[in-house]
C-alpha cells in the first residue's frame, strides 16, 4: 500500500535577480510505499529538498498533488533539516517537548525520546553546550517523538565527520527499528543511501526525472559492514547510478 503519492505537473522558479525562470519538475510522480525507507539521491540543485517541502506541505507553488490513503488520515509528518534548528534560549529537553502539547506527560515523552537517543543527561543544557553531532541528536528526538507516520529527511547528518555521521546512522537504523515510519531521506552521498536504503531513486536533468529507481535488500548485518556498503556502492557507479 502507498504511503503516499507525489504528482507533481509543474514547479517551477520563477525568474529572480536576472536569472531566468526555471522549470524544476514537469510530469513528475513518485509512489512511496508504506514503510519504505526511500532515498532521493542526485546533484546538488535538482529539487530534492523542493520534494520534501511540497510533502511538507511548506511549499504550495506548484500544479499537482500530494495524495495520502483516505482510510488513514492525514499522517503524522515529521521534519529533519539539514540544520538542526534548535530554539537557543530553550533547553533540550524544551527543544524535543516543543512538537508536542503542553503538559507533563509531553515532557515525560521527550525525557524518554532524550534517552532513547543517548542524551538524558543533558536535558537541561542549552543547545551551544553541544556539540554538532549532539544537536543532530536532539533534532532526531525531536522528530520522533512524536511517532511520525512519514519522516522527512534532508541531509541530516552533513557536516559531520563519517565516524559521527556512521553512528547517527547506526541510531537511525534503531529508532526505526523500533518504531517503523515512512522515510524520504535527501541525499548525494551514494554510500550513505545504499546503507540506509530499502530504495533509492536518483535523480538528473532539468526538469528533474527518475533515471534510476532501484531497491536496496540489505540485512542489517550488511548495513553494518562497511565493506559490503562499499561493494554494493561501486557496483552502482559502475552501472551509471553512482553520483
Amino acid at each position: 500500500m502507498s504511503a503516499l503519492v507525489l504528482d507533481i505537473a509543474a514547479k517551477i522558479y520563477p525568474a529572480q535577480a536576472g536569472a531566468p525562470a526555471r522549470e524544476i519538475f514537469r510530469d513528475f510522480r513518485l509512489d512511496v510505499a508504506a514503510d519504505e525507507f526511500l532515498v532521493l539521491l542526485g546533484a546538488s540543485g535538482l529539487g530534492k529538498t523542493t520534494l520534501l517541502n511540497i510533502v511538507a506541505g511548506l511549499d504550495r507553488g506548484f500544479r499537482g498533488a500530494v495524495r495520502f490513503p483516505a482510510e488513514a488520515g492525514r499522517p503524522r509528518i515529521a521534519y529533519a533539516f539539514q540544520n538542526p534548528r534548535l530554539l537557543p534560549w530553550r533547553t533540550v529537553l524544551e527543544n524535543v517537548a516543543l512538537v508536542l502539547p503542553p503538559g507533563e506527560e509531553s515532557r515525560r515523552r521527550a525525557l524518554a525520546m532524550l534517552d532513547a537517543v543517548g542524551l538524558a543527561e543533558l536535558a537541561d543544557a542549552y543547545p551551544e553546550r553541544l556539540s554538532l553531532g549532539q544537536q543532530r541528536r536532539v533534532a532526531l528526538a525531536r522528530a520522533f517523538v512524536i511517532e511520525p507516520d512519514v519522516l522527512l529527511m534532508d541531509e541530516p547528518f552533513v557536516s559531520l565527520d563519517e565516524a559521527g555521521a556512521a553512528r547517527l546512522r547506526a541510531l537511525l537504523r534503531r529508532l526505526l527499528a523500533q518504531r517503523a515510519a515512512t522515510v524520504l531521506f535527501v541525499t548525494h552521498d551514494s554510500a550513505e543511501a545504499v546503507e540506509l536504503a530499502s530504495r533509492i531513486v536518483v535523480l538528473d536533468g532539468t526538469p528533474a526525472r527518475i533515471v534510476r529507481d532501484l531497491p536496496v535488500r540489505l540485512s542489517p548485518e550488511e548495513r553494518a559492514d562497511p565493506a559490503r556498503i562499499e561493494e554494493l556502492r561501486r557496483k552502482m557507479s559502475a552501472d551509471g547510478s553512482g553520483q
